[in-house]
């Protein structure tokens, strides 16, 4: 049984991450960072990851690059696309590649948390601890 799962965090914006970061870690979940699409790859390929947060736009791969690589695999964990520059086309892409939700920023530390718990039990059947 999953206990205490563990996210992908991947934004080029430094802060937003940390932020971002910070808030999942005292929600209970354990917390990897990368700064672009190629580092998280990187780490899906090395560690163990239930979810992976992903901003669209970053250098070198962008969020939906990476979504796209993992699509091709039948053990992929669900993934989150967020930006703060949302259009049709990328919601489509997202859609296609079966992003579990696609969030504009910025976005409400709270709202991102309830997605991501419903995500993890959606998927792996997780429940929270009660405080």
């Amino acid at each position: 049984m999953l206990e205490t799962p563990n996210l992908l965090v991947t934004d080029d914006d430094s802060a937003f991450r940390r932020v971002v970061c910070e808030g999942l870690v005292r929600r209970g979940f354990e917390v990897t960072e990368a700064r672009d699409g190629r580092e998280a790859l990187e780490l899906l390929e090395c560690s163990q990851v239930h979810m992976a947060l992903l901003d669209v736009h970053m250098p070198r791969l962008s969020g939906l690059d990476v979504i796209r690589h993992l699509y091709e695999s039948p053990e992929s964990p669900p993934c989150i696309l967020m930006s703060a520059e949302l259009n049709d086309e990328i919601r489509r892409e997202a859609q296609r590649m079966r992003a579990f939700e696609v969030l504009s920023k910025p976005v409400r530390l709270q709202k991102l948390t309830e997605i991501v718990c419903e995500a993890l039990t959606s998927v792996y059947g997780w429940q929270p601890r009660k405080r």
